[in-house]
């Protein structure tokens, strides 16, 4: 069984995603930034904006110039999403609930492949952070170093950032250092006999460079 740590007043496997902080902070700065809270954003959208999130988006934008963020974020809450941003314990609960979504139906089988590719990464040293998303899980040193998604329903590829690296055959490039994207190279995982020394060998490798 995992490990759980404690996240504020939560015991969780999992640490509160950076991008929440970032939220908050722009929820916190919005009346100096614009004039408006983000309640009274909110109310404008819902009685004279667009029906759609995206015409919102874009409505907030011309009309209202409003970066991209603010509108994206401004036309999700006005729909009724984007409450797991809200607090730290907000995004926890999500965050568990993405996982489990993540791993039911078709996908159930991967599940054990999953929870030994995290207890072995938040065993890397410290630091270690895994912020789950909806269909992925990226983990944190300083930065994003390696993912674990499950791409289909017989495999977990373990996405690694190891730069310009030259590496083996079983590492998979991904194009993402031509895309400017931090992860460079996946493991394709099907079974847990495949998550060996070599797996953890690169893994190491890439929470390393992310020193």
């Amino acid at each position: 069984m995992l490990q759980t740590r404690r996240e504020g007043n939560r015991e969780s496997l999992y640490s509160v995603h950076p991008g929440v902080a970032m939220v908050q902070k722009w929820v916190a700065d919005l009346p100096e930034k614009t004039g408006w809270s983000l309640g009274e954003w909110i109310e404008l959208v819902e009685e004279s904006g667009p029906p759609t999130e995206q015409e919102r988006r874009d409505w907030l934008k011309e009309r209202y110039h409003l970066g991209t963020n603010s509108a994206w974020w401004i036309a999700e809450r006005a729909a009724g999403k984007g409450t797991e941003t809200d607090s730290p314990e907000a995004y926890l609960e999500a965050a568990e609930a993405y996982v489990e979504a993540m791993y039911a139906g078709a996908k159930a089988g991967l599940r054990p492949i999953y929870d030994q590719l995290l207890k072995v990464a938040l065993k890397l040293g410290k630091g270690v952070k895994a912020c789950p998303a909806k269909t992925i899980v990226p983990l944190y040193r300083q930065h994003v170093f390696a993912q674990l998604k499950p791409t289909t329903r017989t495999r977990i590829d373990l996405g690694l950032a190891l730069g310009r690296m030259r590496t083996q055959k079983r590492l998979i490039e991904t194009g993402g250092l031509a895309k400017g994207d931090r992860l460079t190279h996946r493991i394709p995982i099907t079974t847990l006999a495949e998550i060996d020394d070599e797996v953890k060998h690169w893994l190491k490798v890439a929470y390393d460079l992310d020193a």
